[in-house]
Order: C-alpha cells, then structure tokens, then sequence
C-alpha cells in the first residue's frame, strides 16, 4: 500500500529544492558545451557546402552548360533583334505569345524566387 504521508513528503521535497553552490559554474560549463557544439556545427555545415559546390561546379563543366548557355544566348539575341523590327503593339504581344515563353517562364520562376525571399525574411523577423 501507499504511505500518503511518505508521498506528500516525497512531493513537497522535489517541489521545494535547495539551490546548488555550484548550479552558476554549472550553468556556464553546459552553455560552453553547446556553444562549441554549434561551431562545429557551423564548420561541418560550411564544409559540406564547400564540397557541394565544387561537386557542383564540375558537373556544369562537364554538361558543357556554358555552350548551351551560349546558344541560349544567340537565340535570345536573334529575338530581341525580331522583336525590333515588329512596329505595332499588337504584333509584339503576339511574337511573345508565340515564341516568348521562356520570357513568361523566367517571370514566373523569378516570382515564385521572391515569393521564398519574402518568406524566408519573415521568417528570420
């Protein structure tokens, strides 16, 4: 059976307990701790994202990314200098509807881009 009295005790002691002499060293000890554990932390994590980013940068030289980026461009130019000599309004909305869409594409993806900038403000506020 349950002694009450021994269990009031019991409860009265662990709710009422004395200060330790030592509990502001100790504190200082366990904040040392996870403070070194956190610049480990911040070391291994920019490490890995110095190794991410050479592995990175190899695989877009050996895709032959900047060829493409080149093509890409030469194309871009071409357009542009179509899109000069259209000379009404109506005739440009309709060279973009027609070959434009990588333009609508960018300006999607650089809105959903600010859409996580935003979010990621908020979220450091």
């Amino acid at each position: 059976m349950v002694e009450l009295d021994f269990e009031r005790r019991l409860e009265r002691l662990f709710a009422d307990y004395p200060e330790l002499p030592d509990a502001g060293s100790f504190a200082e000890r366990v904040e040392r701790r996870l403070d070194a554990g956190w610049t480990a932390r911040r070391w291994l994590i920019g490490a890995a994202g110095v190794v991410g980013g050479v592995i990175g940068a190899s695989q877009l030289m050996l895709s032959n990314v900047f060829q493409r980026v080149e093509t890409a461009g030469d194309s871009a130019r071409l357009l542009t200098s179509s899109l000069n000599h259209i000379s009404t309004g109506t005739d440009w909305v309709a060279a973009l509807s027609n070959g434009g869409t990588a333009v609508w594409v960018a300006a999607g993806l650089a809105v959903i881009m600010m859409g996580f900038v935003l979010t990621r403000v908020i979220g450091e506020i």
